[in-house]
């Protein structure tokens, strides 16, 4: 099978197409075929082994995971020893960071992991994209606890984890101010945004409303810099660990307003998840696709900060 690997950390040139064994799916396993996948920020980061601090799990050395690829969906090419669940030829999508191997044609993943039913209106190139930034997104809103009465500024809404929180944000009630580039205004509106601010237009820092929340979805902000647009009571959260670690260590201080809320991909949440994708609650946000033999540019895009929801590789 053709498959997208990378032997040491690097630029995005490190990664590069080849024809490797075919993988059999173990008890509890089944074998997918991919039909479609994405590059996000995770897989740059693993890529690259940023931070470096991180490579005492990625592998001292060199990368453990030769195929990245944490997103999937495609179908069930055979099922392994005590799999009932599943059958040859399902639909399915789900996530695997971790021990990876979406980046290829063939993929084996446990049939008690996240994996689940395609819901009829979603191609595989949608599917293979409502998982990583969703559930980074939910943990925001779960351990923020955001409601109804919330107030929540997100930054970096036309992410993949910032397009989802605001459209989870939106589901819980909360009322929601996006912060994106003026050219988007009308597609964060339409993802639920009550308010969009411009940020190439204004600095949405200064802006005279007060938040409960601020969501940085991006990592390109700080507490420092979002302190008065928060409330009283108001927190401050990150999907990043922030220059030097900053934003896990105001996390830890007591005092600080700042929470690193990291995503757990456990059952609730891929049940909730699930739910709301196959509602058309949660809607995918895909910006670009390319072929698995333009993988390394679609790495080089997703490192330029500028894609919109979710890019998306074309397997086969």
């Amino acid at each position: 099978m053709r498959a997208a690997v990378h032997d040491r950390y690097g630029p995005p040139e490190v990664v590069r197409v080849e024809e490797v064994p075919d993988p059999a799916p173990g008890p509890g396993e089944i074998l997918v075929r991919v039909r479609a996948t994405t590059v996000n920020r995770t897989d740059t980061a693993y890529r690259a082994g940023r931070p470096w601090f991180a490579r005492a799990m990625y592998g001292p050395r060199r990368p453990r995971a030769r195929v990245l690829g944490c997103e999937y969906a495609g179908t069930v090419e055979a099922v392994g020893d005590g799999v009932h669940d599943r059958g040859v030829g399902d639909r399915v999508y789900g996530y695997v960071e971790g021990p990876f191997g979406a980046h290829a044609e063939l993929m084996t993943v446990r049939s008690d992991g996240w994996v689940e039913t395609i819901p009829d209106h979603l191609s595989f190139a949608e599917a293979a994209t409502v998982t990583e930034g969703p559930h980074y997104a939910w943990a925001f809103c779960e351990r923020l606890q955001i409601g109804p009465d919330t107030d929540v500024l997100v930054h970096g809404a036309t992410g993949a984890i910032g397009a989802a929180a605001v459209q989870l944000a939106a589901s819980c009630g909360a009322t929601v101010t996006a912060v994106c580039d003026a050219a988007h205004a009308d597609l964060v509106r339409s993802l639920g945004a009550d308010r969009v601010i411009a940020r190439d237009e204004v600095d949405f820092t200064r802006d005279a409303a007060r938040f409960d929340v601020v969501m940085d979805a991006v990592g390109k902000s700080s507490f420092a810099r979002c302190r008065r647009l928060l409330r009283p009571h108001g927190v401050y959260a990150s999907s990043e660990l922030g220059p030097g670690g900053v934003n896990l260590l105001l996390a830890l201080a007591p005092w600080a307003r700042v929470r690193f809320p990291a995503p757990v991909p456990d059952g609730p949440t891929r049940r909730v998840l699930h739910e709301l994708v196959t509602a058309e609650r949660l809607v995918p946000v895909v910006d670009r696709h390319y072929a698995l033999e333009d993988i390394t540019a679609a790495h080089r895009y997703v490192e330029s900060g500028r894609k919109v929801g979710s890019v998306v590789v074309d397997v086969s």
